[in-house]
């Protein structure tokens, strides 16, 4: 049997857990994975596009584990009904190749994107941190904002999305959690007196949604908008004016806002950040950007962590995925077992 967490059992532990506590769980495993970086076998994500968005696979592998994520991102989803993402895991054991955890991963990846932006932002953001813009009210909003005030303390939002609706939900959502929300008249107004400024846009174009001229001095920029070829949020002048810190770079070059640079224009990957071999924030002057697009490290260690957190409690089900004969050489002998009462019956021989 596999372990199952479906819809269901994620959203009632994720409840049970608190989203706060979940978040700040996964962001100590990721940190802990991040710095033993080298230790796994890493490649960009299989990405297949349409015109009308993308479905991606995103594996990788340690020595002892095997994981993947499959995922959408079609931005149009929600206006015939459907979501902009969803997904769906696996964690498998790599000494026989068996799936241990398959999990719904639409829930879960919000955690680990939030979990990853935390990360970043202890790393990079000023430790003084509190007040943040999110620009682009979507699904990801409020699993930021309750991952920032986990992590860095931020309990003042300044938000903005060109729909009011989305805005009305952030605030319906937040407010009762003890939020300071600001509802800004345009992107700019939100950056304003931002500490942290988070873009989470979905749109596959190449636009500027927050221009360099708004970005004060000091200010962490967490792009985290849904990536992709020919997708960017940020004004190149942000690029070369900042320092910026990206997950993988041969999948960011690709996806992220750093495609609008030269292909040699120097990054700094966040893992060197995290176990001490670069630096991260040198002055509180300094800009920093952290061009996320999210890594399928991210889903390893969110997929690992819920595996150890839901094991033998009620989150937890069971499917059966692995086919088992007695004999490991007789895989047929299932289908044989299988017939055999069908051909009992059809013939009357069947006992009573």
């Amino acid at each position: 049997m596999v372990m199952l967490v479906d819809v269901p059992r994620m959203s009632a532990w994720i409840a049970h857990e608190g989203a706060a506590a979940a978040i700040d769980g996964i962001r100590s495993r990721l940190e802990a994975d991040y710095r033993r970086w080298p230790q796994f076998d890493k490649t960009p994500r299989i990405a297949s596009h349409s015109p009308i968005g993308v479905i991606e696979l995103m594996p990788i592998a340690d020595a002892d584990r095997y994981a993947f994520k499959y995922v959408n991102g079609h931005p149009e989803n929600p206006l015939r009904g459907f979501q902009t993402v969803t997904a769906f895991g696996a964690l498998a054991d790599v000494h026989n190749g068996y799936p241990v955890l398959i999990a719904e991963m639409t829930l879960l990846t919000a955690l680990r994107t939030a979990a990853t932006s935390a990360m970043a932002a202890v790393a990079l953001a000023r430790p003084d941190s509190t007040t943040m813009a999110i620009i682009g009210n979507g699904s990801q909003s409020e699993f930021q904002a309750v991952g920032m005030r986990a992590a860095l303390g931020v309990s003042r939002l300044r938000i903005f999305d060109t729909d009011p609706g989305a805005m009305d939900k952030v605030a319906r959502n937040l407010e009762p959690l003890g939020f300071e929300i600001y509802r800004a008249t345009s992107a700019e107004d939100a950056c304003r007196g931002a500490d942290i400024v988070t873009t989470c846009t979905a749109d596959k174009t190449l636009a500027t949604i927050v221009r360099d001229e708004w970005i004060e001095p000091g200010t962490h920029l967490n792009a985290i908008g849904g990536d992709c070829p020919g997708k960017t949020e940020l004004d190149p002048a942000i690029l070369t004016r900042g320092d910026i810190f990206v997950e993988f770079t041969p999948q960011t070059r690709i996806e992220g806002e750093i495609q609008q640079l030269a292909p040699d224009h120097p990054v700094t990957e966040l893992w060197t950040v995290l176990d001490g071999t670069a630096t991260g924030r040198t002055s509180d002057d300094q800009v920093t950007v952290f061009d996320s697009v999210g890594f399928a490290l991210e889903d390893f260690s969110a997929l690992a962590y819920l595996a150890d957190a839901v094991a033998g409690t009620a989150f937890a089900g069971e499917v059966d995925l692995i086919a088992e004969p007695h004999d490991p050489r007789d895989l047929y002998s299932l289908v044989a077992e299988a017939a055999r009462p069908v051909t009992e019956v059809q013939s009357g021989t069947r006992a009573a």
